[in-house]
């Protein structure tokens, strides 16, 4: 097993974020959280069909990545993306609603689990080939530099993509050319359900980076403060002209890789050993104990989030299927191809 970075977490760390960073950064995860085990729970009762993999465990990333990047950065990631597209500020409502493959959804009901897209929020997907948003994520890039913005792309990817050969040639090309790219690998050691020392000489995946020079670190991903501040540091250096930046965030999934996964492939206590290292639980406790909410505070959130969350299960079993004729729009086509016929 691949050990996470472990880091001293006492009060002293409580004081160098205010109470609203906080709060965001627990309300975020526990919205993700809560969103996660309601949609298990929907597709228990068939209400949520086709393959889906939650984010339960690793939440700190998105709360992360909510504080220390910018709303119009441009982001693109695989299929494990329901908590990420919710960090990015799509709504639960349209998030759930696609998980039920409703016309309100945010694609229209046309994407389900693995393919939420938002343009509003410069969220460009989730992608169900594995690896195959590394070249999209350094491609976004190249047109920010070609339009002569300081945004940066983010192209989060797995520990399985991380032995896809499209990674390798996205590295070079993104180094070569200097191109406004992050690239984080969420590290949660099984891919599918193949530990990643079975699967690599490089068990420290953040070292694959030196071989094209790039700027390469792993972050303790369980904990919100340092995927902030890492992030915080990957973004400086990229809008300064210096090129890609690589992290491997080392996080852990408390559930199967999908739905239909038992993972027997790890011990309990392995996984007891991850659960004490909850991003949620953690947290709350961090900012209780350090005196930057109260009990009755951090309650008022839960009670909130368990409304919303419920509130997004109405809508999107109150809301229509998308018409039949849906069935043609949002499509590629060339009109005049000649195999074409009304």
């Amino acid at each position: 097993m691949t050990q996470v970075i472990r880091k001293k977490r006492g009060k002293s760390a409580a004081g160098s974020y205010d109470k609203g960073t906080w709060l965001n950064w627990y309300e975020t995860m526990l919205l993700i959280r809560r969103f996660e085990e309601q949609t298990l729970k929907m597709y228990g009762q068939q209400k949520i069909r086709g393959f889906c993999h939650v984010y339960i465990g690793q939440e700190a990333i998105g709360a992360g990545l909510k504080t220390a990047i910018r709303p119009e950065d441009p982001l693109v990631t695989a299929y494990r993306l329901h908590g990420i597209a919710l960090a990015r500020g799509l709504t639960p409502r349209s998030c759930m609603a696609e998980l039920f493959g409703k016309a309100t959804g945010c694609v229209n009901g046309k994407g389900g689990s693995m393919h939420f897209f938002s343009k509003n929020h410069r969220f460009f997907g989730g992608n169900g080939i594995v690896g195959a948003q590394i070249p999209i994520g350094a491609g976004i890039a190249l047109a920010e530099k070609y339009k002569g913005t300081d945004n940066l792309c983010v192209t989060m990817f797995g520990d399985g993509a991380a032995r896809q050969g499209a990674l390798y040639e996205s590295f070079n090309m993104a180094m070569t050319w200097k191109l406004p790219v992050l690239f984080i690998c969420e590290n949660n050691q099984y891919a599918m359900g193949t530990s990643v020392e079975r699967t690599s000489n490089v068990h420290d995946l953040y070292k694959i980076g030196a071989a094209f020079d790039m700027p390469s670190e792993p972050v303790d991903a369980m904990d919100p403060v340092a995927v902030h501040e890492a992030l915080l540091k990957a973004a400086e250096h990229i809008r300064a002209g210096n090129g890609p930046y690589y992290l491997e965030m080392k996080t852990y999934r408390y559930k199967g890789h999908s739905v239909s996964d038992p993972a027997k492939y790890r011990t309990k206590e392995e996984l007891n050993d991850y659960k004490s290292m909850d991003p949620v639980k953690v947290t709350e406790k961090r900012i209780v104990e350090g005196g930057i909410a109260t009990a009755e505070e951090i309650k008022a959130i839960k009670d909130k989030i368990k409304e919303v969350v419920l509130d997004a299960v109405d809508f999107a079993e109150k809301s229509p299927y998308p018409d039949a004729s849906e069935l043609f729009t949002d499509n590629y086509m060339q009109e005049d191809y000649p195999y074409i016929k009304d």
